[in-house]
């Protein structure tokens, strides 16, 4: 039995007992009310970095897409200047089957009824020039793809590169508000690749090889090169030659970054005198060339004012004196060549657009940024955490070639994801 004056004493230890296991408890929850918030705070700054980097990703592959369209309507381009030189030699070659120089039968007897049935059809193609010459429907189109090009695709690539940065760090914050119900908080970017990472590229010395390796794959833009000849024998001094029939066209970008397109057609009849022998005589039966930009001529023989006809001196004598063509064993149209400068309907371009790629190719390095995110967690005790995120390019097949692709701006492969912050890139997690 306790005695009396001991009674109680338990008492003291078992208030002091509960008061420390209280002040433990509650310690112990304010310590995980800690973690909790610190747990909340690191997978808010792991969202947010991860929608800047998918920002960063859409923004990179968006640019790809720009790329490939820009190079879309360079290829677009150079088919309409295509159809311009070819309504322009259709047009032409109307004319000179209706006055019949050459006669259609002729064309059809020295060369068969297929090259003679196309001459005489060409008739049907009178007035095709009107589409040629501005504001006709080819020159309109062509000159709407170039104001696409340079206006509106020119100035989205820019606007999107340069406002990168701001769109990344809205989306940030953006979802830290949406995580946080709108309380305030403190994000701050630590280190960012994304300075300097793109830049702008000329267009007409690099993008001109990319664009004519696509424009190649179109069987429509390839050289337009045929020569018929007749199968019988025409001049006792040449006996191995023959009368010709030559079909010349090309289309070109030019070292100017600037589209052009020239189609001839003209009948050789091969001919002989004393004073220079065999040689041929040139009757240009269709022509049409378009030129985007003033300062391109044509890359083949010509002169700059053919006369219109020949009733008042021989072609041989005029060319002897006038001109430095081959007519002996020359393969080209010089005198067709000549009308279509003479004749030309010349539109207008700027040639190449400028084009935004990654600056360093070589590196292959991922585009990446860190970030710190303050905020005052339970009982005014301050919280930080970081977190890294990066886009990086990846192919999701590989190359038919074998080759290893290079990160670069015209495929669309950009993708985002988290990566460790290290110690120089922020503040640990």
């Amino acid at each position: 039995m306790i005695p009396q004056s001991q009674q109680g004493q338990a008492l003291i230890w078992g208030v002091l007992l509960v008061t420390v296991a209280s002040l433990v408890l509650i310690r112990y929850f304010a310590a995980g009310q800690m973690v909790a918030a610190k747990v909340r705070q690191l997978h808010g700054i792991d969202a947010a970095a991860y929608s800047g980097a998918l920002v960063q990703a859409r923004a990179l592959n968006m640019l790809a897409l720009l790329n490939r369209t820009q190079i879309a309507h360079q290829v677009a381009m150079a088919h309409l200047v295509t159809l311009g030189s070819w309504a322009s030699l259709g047009a032409t070659q109307s004319r000179q089957a209706s006055v019949g120089n050459p006669p259609k039968y002729l064309i059809s007897m020295l060369f068969g009824t297929a090259h003679g049935s196309a001459y005489a059809a060409s008739t049907r193609a009178s007035g095709l020039d009107s589409l040629v010459r501005s504001p006709g429907q080819l020159a309109r189109a062509y000159a709407e793809h170039d104001h696409i090009v340079h206006t509106v695709l020119g100035t989205v690539q820019h606007d999107l590169v340069s406002s990168l940065q701001a769109a990344r760090d809205l989306a940030m914050n953006q979802v830290l508000s949406r995580h946080y119900d709108g309380a305030p908080f403190q994000l701050e970017i630590t280190h960012d690749d994304w300075p300097g990472s793109v830049r702008l590229h000329s267009g007409r010395s690099m993008l001109a090889p990319v664009v004519r390796q696509v424009a190649g794959r179109f069987a429509f833009l390839d050289p337009r090169n045929h020569t018929a000849r007749n199968p019988w024998a025409v001049q006792v001094r040449c006996p191995t030659r023959r009368h010709e029939l030559r079909r010349r066209g090309q289309t070109q970008l030019d070292d100017a970054g600037v589209w052009q397109s020239i189609d001839t057609q003209s009948f050789h009849a091969l001919r002989s005198n004393r004073w220079i022998g065999c040689y041929f005589r040139e009757y240009a039966m269709g022509w049409g060339w378009i030129p985007t930009a003033r300062s391109q001529t044509i890359d083949a023989p010509h002169v700059d004012d053919p006369p219109e006809n020949f009733s008042s001196q021989d072609f041989w004598r005029w060319v002897q004196e006038a001109t430095s063509w081959d007519i002996f064993s020359g393969d080209a149209n010089p005198l067709a060549n000549s009308h279509a400068r003479a004749n030309r309907s010349r539109w207008s371009s700027a040639g190449l657009p400028n084009f935004y790629d990654v600056s360093a190719q070589e590196t292959g390095e991922v585009l990446r940024f860190s970030a710190m995110l303050r905020r005052t967690g339970p009982e005014g005790i301050p919280i930080t955490t970081s977190s890294a995120a990066e886009t990086y390019f990846y192919r999701p097949d590989k190359r038919q070639d074998g080759g290893v692709e290079l990160p670069n701006l015209f495929q669309p492969f950009w993708q985002a994801r988290l990566s460790p912050v290290s110690a120089t890139q922020g503040s640990p997690r």
